[in-house]
Parts: structure tokens; C-alpha cells; sequence
């Protein structure tokens, strides 16, 4: 049971002791460890360098062992935080990993990626008077820890079950559910479309953010656990979910995720250079032998590249265009201002420090190309922010008169994502709602309108969260448990 039920504070050998919050009150936030901004456009290794144990333990004794734990209760699968500070405080860093372990099944990654601002630290009570527990570097730190030195291998001990599931989607709501329905001694057997497994992980979150053997490291640790990757496949186009329930899975996890990119619906967006935000993130990011044949090339990027667009994947191409050409000129065009725009404001501050240029309030209206095709004009006009609109937001309105043009060679489209719809449209009976997410009975079960399928993440909710996306995937994976556990399994699977 953990500190924020009650029972007191203890000290690291077990016995209880009185809280002493006014001594760690005055204990002073430790700074971030970074590279340096003119460096770090050279390479493509994660900015924070990560604390050090004596920082670490410095830092996890800022917490005030909250009985209420705030902290836990925003964070959306319930990490029990307290403890876990606890644990790091007394330099015992694996059993502070394991602890988050219990309730998320990919720390790692969430102690990186995380809006910890607006979810576990934005909730910590030592925001009233100053800066929260840093409870996401502390995540990241002592699961990197746990890596480095136990490895996370997991043995199954139970008995396999006989049934077999098949998982659509190898991104983080599909390798949670994997690993749930693992754990449960369930065969699991992931699909995805990308050559290797780790969707969005893996081929949507650059290097500089999240390194790849944190991503690599989960894999393996799947693997060892009996789950199985068939990558290169993909479900819709090619093969229907009613084909991979006729080879004899006894039920089928949608995890495909939030994939299709916004367009602009501009004059021009097929001009060459133009790239839409994945596209331009994966030949970017990563090597060419992790990516299908038509996208093994670099993209180009000139002396002068926009972004358009203010999210996260925003930040990520202008953060990315300046790796790939740091003495290039790199723009974030973005119709608001920076208060509304829906990313995280650290990413933003990285974007600044490494010298990109923003240009609010500003809407492009035409690209223009040359003689051989390529992007090299952006007619744009500036804006003004209206009245709210349905979501809260204040409507950018154009404001006539204020047409200009920027000479632009590259231009990356980061607009947003929607769910593909050729799973719902090709699924029998799947009830769909209008941008194609899939329906779901409630997120505390994920069970859609067919009783052999299952849903959860980005495909359900909209583009959202990691940490969103696997909390409700291991709801879901309980409520499969129980279905399945209703009936016998089926006969062994089928050849393809």
C-alpha cells in the first residue's frame, strides 16, 4: 500500500517517521541536465542528459508524501507516484521502476513524452508556491536504471491459455494490450503495417526525444514474453479483420491508431518538396533499412523550410529540418498565437532555443513553384482572433489587406491526424462515428459493436496521448480476458 493511503511516512529501512514536508519544502528544484542548443542541432541524441543518482535522489526528496496524492490521480493509469518518489529518495532506483512498472507498461517511454505539465506535475501541490516534483525525468531516470542494470526481461508463470489473439496496430496501445493479454498466457500475434514493430514510438517521435533502444528495449522484452510481430502487413487494404478470425483468433484488439494526416486544402500542396508531417519525420529520422523502399531517401531540405502547423509533430519537423540542415532557416507558421497552441510548451522553449522562427497569426494561402516543379513561393495573409468557436478556442479570422509572400523551398504539412478509415470501412457491422473512429461500448471495456472485437487509443479517441492510449488498453485487455474465458478457445490458427 502506498504513502498517499495514510499509513504515514516511513524511512528507508521500514519503520515509520513523521513526515518532516517543511525540511523538503525548502529542499530547491534541481535543473535540467541538456545539451546545448548549438550542439544539439549536430546530432540526433535525446536533449536531456538525464540526472544523476545523487540528483535523482535529491529531486524525489522534494516530494511531500501527500496523503490525498493529487500527483496519482491525474495521471491517467494511476501511477502510485508517492511511492515511487519514496523509493528513489532512498536510492533504491529499480524498486522505484518497478513501481511504476505495476501500472504502466512502458514508463520509459512516458517519463519522456508525457505532458507531465499538464497531468502528474501540474497536479503535484508544490506548483502552488513554486516548481513541482520533476516526476517525469525521475521516471524515465530510475526505469533507465532498471534497464541498464536487471534489463526488464518478465518469464510468464502462468499456463498458456489456448486462446489466440490477434492485435492490429504494434503502436502503444497495441503493444500494451499485448503485453497484458501476454501476461495472461493468451498467444499474441501483432500486425502491423510499418517494417517493425513500434508505430508511432519508433516512427513517430524523433530521436532527439526519444531514443530508440527505449523503444527497442520494449520489443524485446515482448518477444520474451511470447508475443509475435508480423510487420509489413496491412489490415484493410490487404487483409480483412473477418479473414484473421476465420484463421482461428479467438478475438481481434484495433490499435491502429490516429495514422492519416490532415491536408491543407491549399493550391499547390502537390507541388514537389512539400511533404506531409510522417513522411518527412521518417526519412528524416530514421535509417533506410527501417523503412518501406518508396521512403529510403532523405528529404530535401533547403535553406528556407516552413512548418505548418502548432502541436507537438510541429515542433518535432522544425526541431528535425534544423538537424538535417542546422544552417538552414526553419519557420513554425501557425494561424494563432502561442497561447493556443495545443502542444507542450517545453518543446516549444527547445524549438527557441535551437532558433526557429515563428510566425503566428499567419495563414498560408498558395505555394508557388518553379520551372522544374519544386515549392518555392508561400503566399500567406495574416490573421486576427475572432470569438470562441464549439471547443473554446478563438476562431483566427483573416484580416484583408495583409497578403505577403515567403520564399519557402521545403515546406512540411503538420496538420493534425485523423483515423484511417479503411479498417471501419472494411469491417462488417464496426460502428464507426463520423471521423472514422471506431465505437466503443465505454473506454472501461473497449468492446465495439462487434462481440469478436475490441478497441482502444488513438483509433477510438482521436489523436490523444501515449499514456491515454495505454490506459485503455489494459481496460480493454481485461474485459478480452473475461470474453474469452467464456467460451472454449478455437482450433490452432491457420496458415496465412
Amino acid at each position: 500500500m502506498g504513502l498517499h493511503s495514510g499509513e504515514g511516512s516511513r524511512d528507508f529501512q521500514g519503520a515509520d517517521v513523521p513526515v518532516r514536508r517543511n525540511e523538503r519544502y525548502r529542499i530547491e528544484p534541481n535543473p535540467f541536465n541538456k545539451q546545448k542548443p548549438d550542439l544539439r542541432v549536430h546530432n540526433w541524441n535525446e536533449t536531456f542528459l538525464g540526472f544523476t543518482q545523487e540528483v535523482a535522489i535529491d529531486e524525489a526528496s522534494r516530494c511531500l508524501e501527500c496523503e490525498h496524492a493529487p500527483c496519482m490521480y491525474a495521471c491517467p493509469v494511476r501511477n502510485d507516484i508517492p511511492e515511487a518518489m519514496f523509493l528513489i529518495a532512498g536510492g533504491r532506483f529499480a524498486e522505484g521502476a518497478q513501481k511504476f512498472f505495476e501500472t504502466s507498461n512502458m514508463p520509459d517511454v512516458c517519463g519522456r513524452i508525457c505532458p507531465q505539465e499538464s497531468l502528474c506535475e501540474g497536479a503535484c501541490v508544490l506548483t502552488t508556491g513554486g516548481t513541482p516534483v520533476r516526476i517525469g525525468k525521475l521516471e524515465a531516470f530510475c526505469t533507465d536504471y532498471l534497464r541498464s542494470t536487471n534489463g526488464f526481461l518478465v518469464q510468464l508463470t502462468v499456463p498458456p491459455s489456448g486462446y489466440q489473439v490477434a492485435v492490429i496496430g504494434a503502436g502503444p496501445a497495441g503493444l500494451a494490450m499485448a503485453e497484458e493479454l501476454a501476461r495472461r498466457g493468451h498467444g499474441v500475434t501483432v500486425f502491423d503495417t510499418w517494417p517493425r514493430p513500434g508505430g508511432l514510438l519508433l516512427y513517430g517521435i524523433p530521436n532527439f526525444k526519444l531514443k530508440k533502444e527505449v523503444v527497442q528495449g520494449l520489443i524485446e522484452r515482448l518477444e520474451s514474453q511470447g508475443v509475435r510481430f508480423e510487420c509489413g502487413v496491412h489490415i484493410g487494404r490487404e487483409h480483412g479483420v473477418d479473414e484473421l478470425l476465420a484463421r482461428g483468433y479467438d478475438a481481434v484488439f484495433l490499435g491502429h491508431g490516429a495514422t492519416a494526416g490532415n491536408r491543407i486544402k491549399t493550391p499547390g500542396e502537390e507541388l514537389k518538396n512539400v511533404y506531409q508531417a510522417t513522411e518527412f519525420l521518417v526519412r528524416g529520422n530514421l535509417p533506410p533499412e527501417e523503412l518501406p523502399e518508396e521512403l529510403r531517401t532523405k528529404p530535401y531540405v533547403g535553406g528556407r523550410t516552413a512548418v505548418i502547423g502548432g502541436g507537438d509533430t510541429s515542433m518535432d519537423c522544425v526541431r528535425t529540418a534544423l538537424r538535417l540542415r542546422p544552417e538552414g532557416e526553419v519557420y513554425c507558421v501557425y494561424r494563432r498565437t502561442e497561447a493556443e497552441m495545443p502542444g507542450r510548451e517545453e518543446e516549444r522553449h527547445h524549438a527557441h532555443e535551437e532558433g526557429v522562427h515563428f510566425e503566428f497569426l499567419t495563414l498560408p494561402k498558395r505555394f508557388l513553384g518553379n520551372q522544374r516543379g519544386e515549392v518555392a513561393t508561400m503566399e500567406c495573409i495574416r490573421m486576427r482572433l475572432g470569438e470562441p468557436d464549439a471547443k473554446g478556442r478563438r476562431r483566427p479570422v483573416e484580416l484583408p489587406g495583409t497578403e505577403f509572400t515567403m520564399e519557402v523551398d521545403t515546406v512540411v504539412l503538420a496538420l493534425g491526424y485523423n483515423v484511417d478509415p479503411e479498417i471501419g470501412e472494411s469491417t462488417p457491422e464496426l460502428r464507426v462515428a463520423k471521423w472514422g473512429t471506431v465505437w466503443v461500448e465505454t473506454e472501461s471495456t473497449g468492446q465495439t459493436s462487434r462481440q469478436d472485437i475490441w478497441a482502444a487509443g488513438d483509433n477510438v479517441r482521436g489523436a490523444d496521448l501515449v499514456v491515454t492510449a495505454v490506459a485503455a488498453a489494459r481496460k480493454a485487455a481485461g474485459d478480452i480476458d473475461r470474453a474469452l474465458r467464456a467460451h472454449p478457445p478455437k482450433k490452432t490458427l491457420s496458415p496465412q
